[in-house]
């Protein structure tokens, strides 16, 4: 079996690396970062443009309608480029929902804006902290009416619309709101990482439309952020790859008594374990998106996988980048804490670690019961 990607979609992936190194190199990143703009617009102009927001909605929705294997392809390139505009949770999140839950009249009402960029959409999902639970969803879906608060919505500053988790009598209803519409509060917050910014958005009689039929678990849910979490581990590796080269840029260049740092056994140890890191997470989301893909019986496996290993190797190869980098590696001139920062906040957008490993397991278990 084959798992690597045709000439065409490797034709789409230099293309795409091509034009953001020349519109979106690391400055455009540490701009929005340090100027507080929710993010960048004229990139996701761009974006819009080269058919980046609608790979895979198909064209009958006004998408590019290539497909998965092209759209993780996209995302980790815009991975690289630490990208700061609301890819995932507009792409990965709410357009995936719609073209996976969506009515026929839903799809052709909202998928065109978003694939031309003119709307941007993400996902309400957390409302403590602590591990996803049904028993932790308190916002209510009451009469076509949403009532509760969100709390670190993915771009919920910016986004036009949101795809809120909300309790329908003692079901789970996954529910389309207008941001912009009377009942809806937003305040941005604080957070590690704010070239993706996070905003609290409070509820009080929103008109909302339900996007499937109530769940009473968190099933819907689940298998929803499992298809977001491949794109997602894609733009991880994107990072981790581009944190990993610079690393390496820099300790062939630096010396100490004499000779480049990067002929150190000690840190060629370390850059090992980052390159197989890295191998390790780019062969589990290869696999993983050939499942999504195919949307293939493994996918829930193999997305989880992809998950794990993707947050490890980037949150692995950022920590390494700044100590290897030494004394200046902390300082906020040199362009690493811009990685760290991003992989800190890709690790948490779909829930953490922790959560992932957990599923995992259960799928694990559950393909030797079977």
């Amino acid at each position: 079996m084959n798992f690597d990607f045709s000439e065409e979609q490797k034709l789409l992936q230099q293309t795409a690396r091509d034009y953001l190194n020349q519109h979106a190199p690391l400055s455009v990143c540490r701009r929005v970062l340090e100027s507080g703009e929710p993010f960048a617009a004229d990139l996701w102009k761009g974006a819009a443009e080269m058919g980046w927001l609608g790979a895979a909605i198909p064209e009958a929705f006004g998408g590019a309608g290539f497909g998965r294997l092209e759209l993780v392809l996209i995302a980790e390139e815009l991975g690289r480029a630490l990208a700061p505009i609301p890819f995932g949770p507009s792409v990965a999140l709410y357009s995936e929902a719609l073209l996976q839950l969506g009515s026929e009249s839903q799809k052709q009402a909202r998928l065109p804006a978003l694939a031309k960029g003119e709307r941007i959409g993400t996902f309400a999902f957390a409302e403590s902290a602590g591990r996803p639970a049904a028993a932790r969803i308190q916002t209510r879906f009451e009469g076509g009416r949403v009532s509760g608060t969100k709390l670190a919505v993915p771009d919920g500053a910016a986004a036009h619309d949101a795809l809120v988790v909300a309790r329908e009598g003692s079901d789970l209803s996954l529910v389309l709101v207008d941001l912009a519409g009377p009942g809806v509060e937003r305040q941005a917050v604080k957070s590690l990482d704010p070239s993706r910014p996070l905003a609290r958005v409070s509820f009080s009689g929103a008109a909302g439309e339900r996007l499937a039929e109530p769940c009473p678990d968190l099933s819907a849910v689940l298998a929803l952020l499992r298809r977001a979490a491949v794109p997602i581990a894609f733009e991880q590796l994107g990072g981790a790859a581009r944190a990993f080269e610079l690393t390496r840029e820099f300790a062939l260049g630096r010396y100490a008594f004499g000779r480049p740092i990067a002929s150190f056994q000690a840190l060629k140890h370390r850059m090992a374990d980052v390159f197989v890191a890295l191998e390790l997470a780019r062969s589990n989301a290869y696999f993983a998106a050939w499942a999504l893909e195919e949307d293939a019986p493994e996918l829930a496996e193999a997305a989880c996988s992809a998950r794990v290993a993707a947050i490890q190797a980037f949150e692995l190869a950022t920590t390494e980048m700044i100590q290897m980098y030494g004394g200046v590696g902390f300082t906020w001139e040199y362009d690493c804490h811009l990685f760290y920062r991003r992989a800190k906040g890709l690790a948490a957008l779909l829930g953490g670690l922790g959560d992932w490993r957990e599923y995992l397991v259960r799928e694990l278990e559950r393909g030797a019961a079977a």
